[in-house]
């Protein structure tokens, strides 16, 4: 009897310890934490999701087609809303077929409406896509004439969001791949820091859109301490600093030397 009451205690210690090794895994411990499995999500959406991947490609496509059309603010923050909701909604639809796949491994109906529902919502974000599309650029398109290129130097604004946008695209393409890739150069032991990326790409902007000494200053001064959090975090390592620092900079003046060229030549 008391071997038995032993053994039972043993196997209540065991289930405790395994629900709190769970709950750490399924809970995040703080801001930074829930960020970063935040992004891991977008990571995996993008890795192992066609649809997402296709999605991505089309909206640096279209994002780059409206520099070309001579967008107002509110235009633009409802075009890039527009596109941010497709992305939202394939994503959430991801997670759903994912919890479905998980509990359910044989067909039932009620596991095909959650997953058909999700794809409809899908298919909801994309009709309105084309609905703002029309509003949009109907308009526009028949009014462009031969001045469509000016568009693009008259709202530097637009242009520096669609450098951005382009530039964070791309460097999550890359992650990415350095997650997947099992190759010699980008690999799980060297991947690129978003955060380092992205502040070094608005540093270049800003050094292109300015000459106040001091806006100079106090960007580079900001790019340089995001860099170094990534560090400190021990979140990155030195060499994929110094690469995403790079990257962001020779994205934002190779996207800006190729605009500017195209308006030279038209």
């Amino acid at each position: 009897m008391r071997k038995k009451e032993k053994a039972k205690l043993e196997n209540k210690e065991e289930t405790k310890v395994k629900e709190k090794q769970e709950e750490k895994r399924t809970k995040n411990k703080n801001f930074a934490d829930a960020w970063k499995n935040a992004f891991n999500g977008i990571i995996y959406a993008t890795t192992t999701q066609g649809n997402i991947k296709k999605q991505l490609i089309i909206a640096v496509i279209v994002v780059v087609i409206s520099l070309f059309f001579n967008l107002s603010r509110a235009e633009f923050l409802c075009f890039l809303f527009t596109i941010v909701l497709i992305l939202f909604a394939e994503m959430v639809n991801t997670a759903i077929e994912t919890v479905v796949d998980l509990y359910v491994d044989v067909y039932h109906p009620k596991a095909k409406i959650a997953k058909d529902v999700a794809a409809g919502g899908v298919v909801i974000t994309t009709i309105n896509a084309i609905i703002v599309a029309y509003f949009l650029f109907f308009d526009k398109i028949a009014d462009i004439g031969l001045n469509f290129i000016e568009n693009v130097t008259n709202s530097p604004t637009h242009l520096a969001f669609t450098v951005i946008i382009i530039t964070v695209i791309a460097i999550l393409a890359l992650i990415a791949y350095a997650r997947t890739n099992k190759h010699k150069g980008l690999n799980e032991k060297f991947v690129p820091s978003g955060h380092t990326t992205i502040a070094f790409a608005a540093n270049a902007i800003i050094w292109l859109s300015t000459n106040n000494i001091v806006i100079l200053m106090l960007a580079l001064i900001m790019a340089i301490l995001i860099a170094e959090s990534r560090a400190a975090a021990k979140e990155h390592k030195l060499s994929e600093i110094i690469f995403s620092g790079c990257f962001g900079t020779v994205a934002v003046l190779i996207l800006y030397g190729i605009a500017y060229t195209i308006i030279k030549f038209i």
